[in-house]
C-alpha cells in the first residue's frame, strides 16, 4: 500500500522518529500506525542496545527550580560529542527531562526514565532510545539529585557545564547563590571535615606518614607534622574550611556564622567528570578506514 505524508507526519509527532525511519515502519506494518510505533520502538531499543558501550562524556548539566525556590533539580545527561551536546533535539529532551524531575521530585536515575515526560506524554526511557536513533549517539541520564527545603535552595549554573544546589536552614536567597557560586569555583566534597569518612582519613595519614619517614625528625614531630598537613587537607576539601570566594579574607565558616546560617546539603555537577574518556589517534583511525578496519 501507498502510504500518505499525512501518515508520516502523524507518526513523526507521536514518536519523535525521522521521516524516512517513520516511512520504513508504515510501509512495513502495511500503514497500521500502532504496529508502526511499536516497530521504531524495537527499532530504537535496537540501537541504543548497539551504542550503549560506547563512552558518553559530553553533555550537559541543567538545573530547573519551582515557582517558590524552594525545591529544585540538578541533572547531566551526556552525549558522545560536543556537537551532539549543543544539538536542539537533544536539548529539548533534556529540558524536559529536567522538567519532569522536579515535577515528580527524583533523585535516582532508573526511576527518571520509568518517568512519562510532562511535554509530550512519553516515557522518558522510550523517548532516550528514540533520541538515540535519531542522533547517532549514546545518550545517558548519568545523575540527577532534587531538593526540597523548606526555606532556601541555592542554585549556580556555569555556562551548561557546572551546576550546583545548595540548602540552607534560613530562608536567605542571596547568601544561598554566593554558597553555591562558591561551590561552583572550589568544589568542595563535604560541608564539614567530621563527614569525611574514616576511610579517607586513615589514607591521607598513612601517605604524610610515609613522606615523612625520611626527614630523619624524632617520631613526636612527625605526629605534629602529619597532624598539621591531615588538618590543612581536611579544610581543603571542606566547604566551611575555605577561604569565601568572593573575600578570600574570611573562611565559608565565618560568613556562614554571620548570617547565623548553616548548610544543611549540597550537590555540584560537572559534564563527564570522573568518566574516562577514549583518546583516538585520527592517523589510525582514517588508515582503520581506508583499510576497511
Amino acid at each position: 500500500m501507498t502510504v500518505t505524508a499525512a501518515q508520516v507526519k502523524e507518526l513523526r509527532e507521536r514518536t519523535q522518529a525521522g521521516m524516512m525511519e517513520c516511512k520504513k515502519a508504515l510501509e512495513k506494518t502495511s500503514g497500521d500506525m500502532d504496529a508502526a510505533i511499536e516497530e521504531l520502538r524495537k527499532s530504537g531499543q535496537a540501537k541504543a542496545n548497539k551504542k550503549a558501550s560506547r563512552i558518553a562524556a559530553e553533555g550537559v548539566v541543567i538545573i530547573k527550580t519551582s515557582a517558590d525556590g524552594k525545591q529544585a533539580v540538578l541533572l547531566e545527561i551526556n552525549s558522545e560529542t560536543d556537537f551532539v551536546a549543543r544539538d536542539e533535539n537533544f536539548l529539548t529532551f533534556a529540558d524536559a527531562v529536567a522538567k519532569t524531575a522536579l515535577a515528580a521530585k527524583v533523585s535516582d536515575v532508573q526511576v527518571l526514565g520509568s518517568k512519562t515526560l510532562i511535554d509530550g506524554g512519553v516515557v522518558i526511557e522510550e523517548s532516550r532510545q528514540a533520541l538515540i536513533a535519531k542522533v547517532g549517539e549514546n545518550i545517558n541520564i548519568r545523575r540527577v539529585v532534587t531538593l526540597d527545603s523548606k526555606t532556601t535552595v541555592g542554585t549556580y549554573l556555569h555556562g551548561n557545564r557546572i551546576g550546583v544546589l545548595v540548602e540552607l536552614d534560613v530562608e536567605n536567597p542571596d547568601l544561598a547563590k554566593d554558597i553555591a557560586m562558591h561551590i561552583a569555583a572550589s568544589k568542595p566534597l563535604v560541608v564539614n571535615p567530621s563527614e569525611v569518612s574514616a576511610d579517607v582519613i586513615a589514607k591521607e595519614k598513612e601517605i604524610y606518614m610515609a613522606q615523612a619517614a625520611g626527614s630523619g625528625k624524632p617520631q613526636d614531630i612527625i605526629e605534629k607534622m602529619v597532624a598539621g598537613k591531615l588538618k590543612k587537607y581536611l579544610d581543603e576539601i571542606s566547604l566551611v574550611g575555605q577561604p569565601f570566594i568572593k573575600d578570600p579574607d574570611i573562611l565559608v565558616a565565618s560568613l556562614l556564622n554571620k548570617h547565623r546560617a548553616k548548610v544543611v546539603s549540597f550537590a555540584r555537577f560537572e559534564v563527564g567528570e570522573g568518566i574516562e574518556k577514549e583518546t583516538e589517534d585520527f592517523v589510525e583511525a582514517v588508515m582503520a578506514q581506508v583499510h576497511g578496519g
